[in-house]
């Protein structure tokens, strides 16, 4: 008498379509994040109650010891204005980021700020929130 069934259940699972499905998952959370470029350069940046995140295009850091950087690169204090013009030529958009350290004299940050806006750009300044 035979008493084996003809119709037997199979116990094992095909897991290749649940990595097919985590890979695309990744793959669509990996291109959907915010892309934010931090400044490469140590600044203390100051505190406000909102902080409004704007796609950088073209940064200019001004470090504690007075140093200019535009998109972490040293430029001299005589050489700002075209540098940064230079800078702007190059970007989509017209919008400087300031990234200046806290300690920083106004002045400085009021220069900048002021070549910019003689050359038609947005200009805003980076900080963190409290």
């Amino acid at each position: 008498m035979n008493l084996d069934s003809k119709n037997k259940v199979e116990t094992s699972f095909n897991f290749s379509s649940i990595a097919d499905v985590i890979f695309l998952l990744l793959i669509f959370f990996m291109l959907t994040s915010s892309f934010v470029t931090p400044s490469g350069l140590p600044v203390n940046l100051p505190s406000s109650k909102s902080a409004n995140i704007v796609m950088q295009k073209v940064s200019v850091t001004i470090t504690p010891d007075i140093r200019f950087y535009i998109n972490d690169k040293l430029v001299p204090v005589a050489q700002l204005e075209s540098a940064l013009a230079s800078s702007l030529a190059n970007a989509e958009q017209g919008v400087v980021v300031l990234n200046v350290d806290k300690k920083v004299p106004v002045e400085h940050l009021v220069k900048v700020a002021g070549i910019a806006s003689a050359l038609n750009a947005k200009v805003s300044v980076a900080t963190i929130p409290e």
